[in-house]
């Protein structure tokens, strides 16, 4: 799919740290919200429970509103499988994360929808969650091609599978776009197979 929409090499923006481990797709997307048809409008219920119990959640803080990274802790996307938590994430604007760990069906789900989840050691999630608070207008870039992330004048080596990484940098994570692609050469395949020629 090469230099195209999909790809994934950089991200650029601001960061928005979201302190705490063990955070559970239920808490990224209440359960009430899993009966909807499509995922449409889940960007404004991301985090709605907590946000009602917390009025200086990092999700309303207008400091970080426009932010597109977010920056986590350990075990995020924890509990159920629950495509709709990553679905959420994205319709708010998060285009990639940063943290200590993901479950491992959330970061499966994330890079099925082309967002980068990278690791990084906590001493330095740690330091760029304050960073992050202290200068929210400050831009910064998770390279997943160079597994690192620059924030201000430092750069955090990161962590990501080898097999994610290449999905992202040559935009082959989007499976159906992959297929949709090769559609001509599925066509021919299936017509010279004896028996799918003559249904």
């Amino acid at each position: 799919m090469g230099d195209n929409a999909y790809v994934r090499k950089q991200i650029a923006g601001r960061f928005l740290p979201l302190p705490g481990n063990d955070i559970d797709t239920d808490r990224i997307i209440p359960a009430r919200y899993l009966k909807v048809v499509t995922f449409a409008g889940l960007g404004e219920h991301v985090f709605e429970d907590d946000r009602e119990q917390d009025r200086h959640h990092p999700f309303d803080d207008p400091r970080f509103q426009g932010a597109s990274i977010l920056v986590v802790g350990l075990n995020f996307g924890c509990g159920s499988s629950r495509e709709h938590a990553p679905q959420a994430l994205k319709g708010w604007g998060i285009r990639a994360i940063v943290g200590g760990s993901f479950a491992e069906i959330f970061f499966g789900n994330s890079i099925a929808l082309g967002i980068p989840c990278v690791t990084a050691d906590m001493a330095d999630i740690e330091w760029l969650m304050a960073e992050a608070a202290r200068n929210p207008k400050t831009e910064g870039v998770v390279d997943v091609e160079a597994r690192v992330v620059r924030f201000g004048e430092r750069t955090i080596k990161v962590g990501i599978p080898d097999g994610p990484r290449a999905q992202l940098v040559e935009g082959t994570w989007d499976a159906t776009g992959v297929l949709l692609q090769a559609g001509d050469q599925i066509e021919r395949v299936a017509a010279s197979l004896p028996y799918i020629k003559g249904f």
